[in-house]
């Protein structure tokens, strides 16, 4: 398969790096430092799974730079995603399918407000990976999983044709026939722990223990929760205290990278998590006060500040 893979950061890179070295044809967008050591070198992934490296020169700096490709992965920062779909829409005619593995559930409607819906497929990941220095992506643990799926019936047979790709390649791949709903679980715990971890500057283990901030993540998730339902996904009445219970479970000292580009002074993606779900609850005429307060909290830092010396 012809892949395309937009942003060679953590997500984008470790899923195109292993399905290059299945065989796949892949290229990457990339930009900066990284581009160039892609471009020399190939790019490294050091995994607890195995590492591996693609081939030097599978890399060119902008979407225009690409050839013709059966599916494109998007994974860039979702800042990036309206600018990334208009570039698409000009540049590949061809039609390509397209799947995006970004956080949240903006981008599947950005992607379809540029491109043809019966191409926009949907899904998302769930990895810890980061760039580690240009070149090189680090894997931080064993999980490493692909749910995707069609929003119509047009696309089961590209969808089926991407699980068999993933799985030759070795990524732990499902396909879902409602992939609304998973994209919208997801979401809900996604919300819940950058929320808290961010306005708290706190890892999880120190959240849920404390009985005050316990509420605060329950709530931030339940609001989600109500949010998801009434946008259509069909989520159970208790999902909140379902993820709250799967919290209980997760290592004492995660975090998120809301909280860890808000510790390094970079942008944030606050208008498409907590604000986004505010965003989405006005429409809906539902009140999400716990996304508020959170929205307004870190308002100040959405576009970055500078760490001092």
């Amino acid at each position: 398969m012809r892949i395309a893979v937009i942003g060679a950061g953590g997500v984008g890179g470790y899923f195109g790096a292993r399905l290059a070295a299945a065989g796949n044809e892949v290229t990457f967008v990339a930009r900066g430092p990284h581009l160039e050591a892609i471009r020399r070198s190939g790019l490294l992934v050091r995994s607890p799974l195995g590492d591996f490296r693609t081939a030097p020169g599978s890399a060119v700096g902008s979407i225009s730079e690409l050839g013709p490709a059966d599916l494109v992965l998007v994974a860039v920062k979702l800042w990036d995603t309206e600018d990334v779909a208009a570039r698409l829409r000009s540049s590949f005619e061809h039609k390509a399918h397209v799947l995006s593995l970004q956080n949240g559930v903006h981008k599947d409607i950005i992607l379809r407000r540029h491109l043809p819906e019966e191409l926009v497929l949907g899904g998302t990941c769930f990895i810890s990976a980061f760039i580690e220095e240009p070149g090189v992506v680090v894997h931080n643990n064993a999980l490493q999983k692909i749910v995707l799926g069609p929003y119509h019936q047009s696309q089961i047979r590209v969808s089926q044709a991407m699980l068999t790709t993933c799985l030759d390649a070795g990524i732990d791949t499902a396909l879902s026939h409602d992939i609304q709903k998973v994209v919208w679980e997801k979401f809900v715990f996604l919300v819940g722990l950058s929320a808290t971890t961010a306005a708290v500057r706190q890892p999880i283990g120190v959240i849920r223990s404390n009985p005050r901030t316990r509420v605060l993540l329950r709530e931030i998730m339940a609001e989600v929760t109500e949010v998801a339902r009434a946008s259509g996904a069909k989520l159970d009445d208790d999902f909140a205290d379902a993820q709250l219970d799967f919290c209980d479970t997760l290592p004492e000292k995660m975090t998120s990278s809301m909280h860890n580009d808000l510790e390094k002074g970079n942008r944030l993606e606050l208008p498409w998590l907590s604000g986004g779900v505010v965003d989405l609850a006005r429409e809906l005429d539902i009140p999400v006060p716990r996304n508020q307060s959170v929205a307004d909290i870190l308002s100040p830092y959405t576009n970055g500040v500078p760490v001092a010396d």
